[in-house]
């Protein structure tokens, strides 16, 4: 056995979880201790330092089935720290990494927890200059932010062709979207319902801030072409209306559901100007596609408004943090510390 490996710890090492049960009909999460030795099979066991909050583990901690099928349940689909553990010897032992996306924080014991177990084909080497800490504030929202960017560029957009909306723009995802395309050099349209949130998006490189009402649900199938490409976050009619308002050949990344899963717009702006609508995946697309995105995180597309003003919260606040984001109420980027 090399010395990246390891073996595993026979009687399992006690740990503290933020651990989600069903109780009286409903759900609810406290701090409790589990053992390394209930979690999961896995190639490699990580002692994770730090977790990102997202929409999907408010989600999984209410109870929603479609992303947590059994419980009791760790949520978190993000988590960073060092390699205790490692099977195959990739990634060494006391190696910093971090993982996003998969199963993790679903049906798999998540972040919200110390220790976390996962196949080692869903561990991504920290970029070089990041802490965990670093990494969790970017975490899955900063990772789709960025393939959503990404894939806009791949379909031409430029900041000479002019303003690009972000929707949803004061959530985790938009926040960092605001800040890369403002990094970027585009024109940035921040739209969001969070009047008290106007001074941190212009922090963050918005040029011009607009009310979730210019998105609100008109019966013309076309809207004046308004943007030339958009971010949107929000899906629903939010995001039918944005698709009426791209300017002929403008392209729409589509990464979010909180505002619905339905799209109640016709195939006019698609048939008539040639609109794209981009499908966003920062789930189960391959880790070569996150290495490329992580590396421009920690390069040309770095965030510093968006790192100086996360929120560092530990296991004793996420039940109200969670509650925050199903009520719309939550902004920017929280960060979880285990300590």
């Amino acid at each position: 056995m090399s010395e990246s490996q390891s073996k595993p710890q026979q009687n399992g090492q006690a740990y503290q979880a933020w651990q989600v049960s069903e109780q009286d009909g409903g759900y609810r999460g406290c701090e409790t201790t589990l053992s390394t030795a209930d979690l999961p099979a896995g190639d490699v066991l990580i002692r994770v330092s730090h977790s990102s909050l997202n929409y999907k583990d408010a989600l999984s901690a209410s109870g929603n089935k479609g992303v947590t099928r059994q419980f009791p349940h760790t949520p978190g689909i993000d988590a960073a720290g060092e390699v205790i553990e490692s099977a195959t010897g990739k990634p060494a032992v006391g190696s910093q990494v971090l993982v996003t996306g998969y199963d993790l924080g679903m049906n798999t014991a998540g972040g919200f927890g110390e220790y976390i177990r996962v196949p080692a084909a869903w561990c991504i080497a920290m970029p070089e200059g990041w802490m965990a800490k670093t990494a969790m504030i970017y975490g899955t929202a900063g990772l789709t932010a960025g393939l959503s960017v990404h894939k806009l560029l791949t379909m031409g957009a430029t900041p000479e062709q002019g303003k690009v909306a972000v929707s949803g723009a004061s959530g985790a995802v938009g926040s960092v979207a605001v800040e890369i395309l403002s990094v970027l050099g585009f024109d940035v349209v921040a739209i969001s319902g969070k009047a008290e949130q106007v001074d941190t998006l212009r922090t963050l490189g918005a040029a011009e801030i607009l009310g979730r009402d210019a998105l609100e649900a008109q019966k013309k199938p076309m809207l004046k072409p308004t943007f030339a490409n958009a971010v949107d976050t929000v899906g629903g009619a939010p995001l039918a209306e944005l698709l009426k308002q791209v300017q002929p050949g403008g392209s729409v990344s589509c990464c979010g559901l909180v505002a619905g899963i339905e799209l109640p717009v016709t195939v006019l702006p698609f048939i008539l100007r040639g609109v794209n609508l981009l499908g966003i995946d920062s789930v189960e697309i391959p880790l070569a596609d996150k290495h490329v995105i992580w590396d421009k995180l920690a390069g040309p597309w770095g965030c510093p408004e968006t790192e100086k003003s996360a929120k560092v919260i530990g296991r004793s606040d996420l039940a109200s943090a969670l509650e925050a984001f199903l009520a719309g109420k939550s902004s920017g980027k929280i960060v979880l510390e285990h300590g």
